[in-house]
């Protein structure tokens, strides 16, 4: 449970970030956006290294799944627009993608 919490909030982190940085480049915000988006991703990126994966990689490669997930949920409560259920099933199918990476019993 604790990997789960920590890639959402990592999710968290890098989608606030990007979307400042969306809303200053192609929404025409404030160039201030730009410092909590660089402070939301400096977030991500040490959220990110508190991945209980051992490698680098695999904790990226199963972040991946989380974050497409929280991508559209994002879509939804904050832009208002409703995943439809193709966006849900390519959720549901990355997330299991992550799930075997980040859970799968390893040998030595």
């Amino acid at each position: 449970m604790i990997a789960i919490a920590t890639y959402a909030a990592a999710a968290l982190a890098e989608i606030a970030g990007c979307f400042a940085v969306w809303a200053w480049w192609r929404g025409g915000a404030s160039a201030m956006w730009l410092l909590p988006g660089m402070a939301s991703l400096a977030a991500f990126g040490w959220l990110l290294a508190l991945s209980p994966a051992e490698f680098a990689g695999r904790a990226y490669a199963a972040y991946g799944g989380v974050y497409v997930a929280a991508s559209l949920v994002w879509l939804w409560a904050v832009e208002g627009a409703r995943p439809d259920r193709w966006d849900l099933a390519g959720a549901a199918l990355v997330l299991a993608g992550a799930g075997v990476i980040l859970f799968a019993p390893r040998g030595a």
